[in-house]
C-alpha cells in the first residue's frame, strides 16, 4: 500500500484530500507546512507528497527545491492561482505534476496513479544513483549544493532542469540514453514526443560546459539518444 503526504496549510483541504485518497486505497499523512512536513519524512517512508504552494514560511517551491536536493521521492504541486509561471516555476523546482485549485479530486486521484505508476515502471538498472559529488573531465558537479564547478574552479549555476539532466548523464556516463528515459529519470515525467524539450536542455547544458554542437563530453548518437562520454568518477 503506498503512502501519500499531503501538505498544506487549509486544515479543510488537508481533511478533505485525506478522506478521499484514503478511500481510494492509500495510507495518508497530513502535514500543514515545512516543519510538520520533515517531521513526517523523518519518521515515515512517503511514496508521495502532494504540496501546496502557498505555505506560510516556507512556501511549496522552496520545500520542493529542498526535497529535490536530497530525495527522488515525486511531488504533485497545488496551487490556488492558475498562471502558467506557477507552473513553470513549479516543474522547474522539481515537481512532477501540478494542479491547480478548484480541483475535483478525482483529478487529484489520477494524478496521483500516474506520477506512481510512471515512477515504478522505471527500469531498474537506470534509477537514479545517490552520490554526493562526481568529477569528471576535470568538472565537478556538487550534488549536496546542487551546482557544477569548471576546470578553473570557478562556480558555474545550474538552474533545476539542467542539474537534474546532469546528474542523470553523470550517474549513467558513457550509457546511450533515448529521450524518454532522459525525461524519466531527470523529471518524473512521461516523455512527450511531439515536443523538443529535452533537446533544448542539453543544448542549454552543454552551453554551460562550454561546447558548442555534439562533438564535447555530451554527444548526439544519431537515432537513439544521448550519451555522456567521459569517465566520471562518483563520490
Amino acid at each position: 500500500m503506498h503512502r501519500l503526504l499531503v501538505v498544506d496549510d487549509d486544515a479543510d483541504i488537508r481533511t478533505l484530500l485525506a478522506e478521499q485518497l484514503g478511500r481510494a486505497g492509500y495510507q495518508v499523512s497530513t502535514a500543514e507546512d515545512g516543519v510538520a512536513m520533515r517531521k513526517v519524512l523523518e519518521r515515515e517512508h512517503v511514496d508521495l507528497i502532494v504540496l501546496d504552494l502557498n505555505l506560510p514560511r516556507e512556501d511549496g517551491l522552496t520545500l520542493c527545491r529542498d526535497l529535490r536536493a536530497r530525495s527522488t521521492t515525486p511531488v504533485i504541486m497545488l496551487t490556488a492561482r492558475a498562471e502558467p509561471i506557477d507552473r513553470v516555476l513549479g516543474l522547474e523546482m522539481g515537481a512532477d505534476d501540478y494542479l491547480a485549485k478548484p480541483f475535483e479530486p478525482r483529478e487529484l486521484l489520477a494524478r496521483v496513479r500516474n506520477v506512481l505508476r510512471r515512477t515504478e515502471a522505471l527500469p531498474a538498472n537506470l534509477e537514479p544513483l545517490s552520490v554526493r559529488r562526481a568529477r569528471f573531465s576535470n568538472w565537478m558537479l556538487d550534488v549536496e549544493h546542487r551546482h557544477l564547478v569548471d576546470p578553473n574552479g570557478r562556480v558555474v549555476m545550474l538552474s533545476g532542469a539542467e542539474f537534474r539532466l546532469l546528474r542523470v548523464f553523470v550517474g549513467h556516463a558513457n550509457k546511450v540514453l533515448t529521450r524518454e528515459q532522459l525525461v524519466t529519470l531527470s523529471s518524473g515525467r512521461a516523455h512527450e514526443p511531439e515536443g523538443r524539450a529535452i533537446d533544448l536542455a542539453i543544448s542549454r547544458l552543454r552551453s554551460k560546459l562550454g561546447e558548442e554542437g555534439g562533438n564535447g563530453l555530451i554527444k548526439t548518437v544519431r537515432n537513439e539518444g544521448y550519451v555522456l562520454a567521459t569517465t566520471v568518477a562518483l563520490e
